[in-house]
Parts: structure tokens; sequence; C-alpha cells
């Protein structure tokens, strides 16, 4: 062995000892995954009604435009939007001074032809006057009756008052503005019953029936309104009838507001997962399939939420079994203990 053979001997086993050292490190960092405990489910087909989803609009039950049924100023408007008013409340009193007028007229008329009538009743008894004169007599006296009464009734209109229990919704008339029948002066509603509007295609409008509970979704809310109007008309131009649904009372409901309506058009069978058992990444989704005695990942595609259980449109197959609690801590491959 000459010289640089000699010199390169050393180099050479250091670079062995190195390597397995480093072999043994790299071993040693591959630990086997420790065993967790999990909740498993077999997945099956379900039956699942498809439904297609209407757009609708929340509306109070109970809607009133308030007009005034005489002509006069506005003396007063006593109310404003968003103040609660009960049934014959006064919303507003006008200036009614020819109405007055009229009374004033009519009052005096009425009680001389009352007096009048009583001359003519005793002297009918006495044979004084005729039968016709006497009816002459009584007509006045109806006739004068009549106009006090017209007169009150008209005077009466000057207060205008709630028709129900309710909330001030518009304001449209103001204390000075000239009031007259078929001018209105506030709107009001009944918030505490509410309906949902929906304008549902003419196709599928012959899946909707009266008093049927469909479901309805309104911002984060979900419930089920009733069915209790269905127009017997559809729209020339967006070829849609008017449905109408009572919605259940709910805190946070407000007439304005915009919701959804689950009319049903088919019956299907869709396999679904509880939503524990999605895994979200990014923008994948995914589920931990029990393979054996261990956990392997897929990546899935979701569809509609019903209920508490999501859609799934492809990823897995009926009859395998999904992890569906303690998924969220595994690594695909690692061992499991399953438990249904």
């Amino acid at each position: 062995m000459n010289a640089s053979h000699k010199a390169a001997l050393p180099i050479l086993c250091a670079l062995v000892v190195a390597a397995t050292g480093c072999g043994k490190n790299h071993e040693s960092a591959r630990k086997p995954l420790p065993s967790l405990e999990v909740r498993v489910q077999t997945i099956d087909k379900k039956p699942h009604v498809a439904t297609e989803e209407v757009v609708a609009t929340v509306n109070s039950r109970l809607r009133s435009v308030i007009e005034s049924k005489v002509s006069g100023r506005i003396d007063k408007m006593l109310v404003t939007p968003g103040q609660q008013v009960k049934a014959g409340e006064l919303l507003a009193e006008l200036d009614v001074r020819e109405i007055r007028a009229k009374l004033d007229q009519a009052t005096p008329v009425r009680e001389q032809a009352e007096k009048d009538l009583k001359r003519f009743t005793d002297l009918l008894a006495k044979r004084v006057i005729t039968q016709q004169e006497f009816e002459g007599a009584e007509s006045k006296a109806r006739v004068a009756r009549a106009a006090v009464i017209e007169a009150e009734t008209m005077l009466g209109y000057a207060k205008v008052t709630a028709p129900f229990d309710g909330l001030i919704t518009r304001k449209l008339a103001d204390v000075g503005d000239l009031a007259s029948p078929g001018k209105p002066l506030v709107e009001m509603e009944d918030p505490s019953a509410l309906r949902l509007e929906a304008a549902v295609p003419e196709a599928i409008i012959d899946r909707i029936t009266l008093g049927s509970k469909l479901g309805v979704r309104i911002g984060s809310n979900e419930l089920e309104g009733v069915v209790r109007e269905i127009s017997p008309t559809a729209d020339p131009n967006s070829r849609t009838l008017l449905v109408k649904l009572d919605l259940p009372a709910m805190p946070g409901l407000r007439t304005g507001q915009f919701g959804r309506v689950a009319v049903p058009v088919a019956e299907t069978s869709v396999l679904r997962v509880p939503a524990s058992a999605i895994i979200r990444r990014g923008q994948m989704e995914l589920v931990f399939i029990r393979d054996g005695g261990n956990a392997r990942l897929r990546i899935v595609k979701t569809g509609k939420l019903i209920g508490g259980e999501i859609e799934i449109v492809s990823g897995v197959n009926s009859g395998e079994q999904v992890i569906i609690e303690g998924a969220a801590g595994l690594v695909d491959g690692q061992p499991i203990e399953a438990r249904p």
C-alpha cells in the first residue's frame, strides 16, 4: 500500500462512521404513529327530497295605509316612524271648522223640528190638523236628525285613529299639510304576524298546495312556513305566481328581509355524512376512511347541508366507514381504534 492510500484510509473510515450515525438518527426520527381512538359510521345512500330555492321577501300579514275620510289641515301629528300604537289610539287630528259649523247649523234646526213635531202630535190628537200635515212635520224632524248625525260623523273623522295594534313604519304627512280622502298620512303594520311572499315559477307551482309546509331560510335562520295563499293567475312578464307563507314568531325577523323558500321538485338518494366528518384545509374538503386498522385520507366533493349532515357528491362509496369523531388530529395511515 503506497503512501497516498495510507493517507486516504482514515478519511474513508470517518465517512463510513458518519454515514452509519446519520442512518441511525434517520431511523430514530421515523417513530411509529400512536394509535388513536375514533368514532366511525358506515355511510349509505339516504332518501332526500331535491328542492329548488325561490327568492322571497318577509312582509307583515296585516298592513294598512291610513288616510283621512275628510279634507282639512293637519292640526296635530302625534306619531313617528318606529312608534308602537294600540288600536283606537289617536294618530292625527285635523282642523275641520267647516264641518263644525255645519253641526252648529244642524243642531238648532233639529231642535226646532222636534218641537214642531211634538206640537203637531198634540194637534193631531185634537183633530186640529190633517194626517198629511202631521206626516210633513214628522218628515222634517227625520231630515233634521239625519243632518245632525251626518255632521257629527264627519266631525268624528277629524280624529284619525289606529285600526289595530301595530308599528308605524312611515309618516307621509306633517302638521300644516292638507289631508284629503285618498292621500296617505301614515303607514303601519303588525310586526308580530309575519309572512314570506315568494314569486314561484309556473313550472313548479304544481308542487305547492295550500296548507303544505315548506323549508324557509332567512339569513342564518332556518324555519318552516305554511302556505296560506297561492295566486290563481301568473304574472305575464315573469311567468311566476305569488305564494304567501305564514311564518312562526322568531326574534330578529323584520319586514323587508330577504329569504328563500325550498320547493320540493323530486326525491333522490344521496350519500350523507355528519358535518363533523368534513375537514377543510384551504380549498380542499377531506374525510378519513377506516382502512382496516388505519385511517386513510380522501379528498371529497360536498353538496348541500341537510340538517346536521352534508351531502357527499364524490370521493367515498356507499358501505365505507367514515371517521366522524377524532378526525381533526389524524394523519394519513395513522393506526386507529374504531368504535361505532
